[in-house]
């Protein structure tokens, strides 16, 4: 398998299934209602907003591998429209995941000998860590969604 296709594993593996720690954004999001989505619970930001925040970075490394400049600033990434109904939940819930599969088959079909290559500008730092990076990012929100969700769902324990 190439690099580029075991990349694309990775990321597509933590939306949809298939990864070493058993948990992936398709799956947990299942269930969840806006009401639940949109629930603020401490201080923390609301599900909705994560998985927003998540698909904003996946839609700017989408659009790049689409042959677009690179647009985005990290200012703007949780600046979710308000969400005040399920259709206008399982549209973002809908968005995150087909823009992470369309960007999963563009990592796939990329060749290896871009992966040291400057993403864009040498200020963001090679492909590779984009690519990675982006795995990454979920992974650590997708950890965040799950205890969130634990708490509103009145889960005894947060380890269980």
């Amino acid at each position: 398998m190439t690099s580029t296709k075991q990349v694309a594993k990775h990321f597509r593996d933590v939306h949809f299934g298939g990864n070493w720690t058993a948990v992936n954004l398709q799956d947990t999001l299942a269930g969840i209602n806006w009401e639940q989505a949109t629930t603020k619970v401490y201080d923390l930001h609301t599900i909705a907003v994560l998985v927003f925040h998540i698909n904003y970075y996946v839609g700017i490394i989408l659009k790049v591998l689409q042959g677009h400049p690179l647009e985005g600033s990290d200012k703007f990434s949780f600046d979710l429209p308000p969400v005040s109904s399920e259709a206008a939940w399982q549209a973002l819930v809908n968005k995150a995941l087909q823009e992470a599969e369309q960007l999963a088959v563009l990592m796939e079909a990329l060749d290896d000998a871009i992966l040291p290559q400057d993403f864009t500008d040498a200020r963001y730092g090679s492909y590779h860590r984009n690519l990675l990076g982006v795995t990454e990012h979920t992974h650590y929100h997708l950890g965040q969604i799950s205890l969130i969700k634990k708490i509103i769902n009145g889960s005894k324990t947060v380890n269980g």
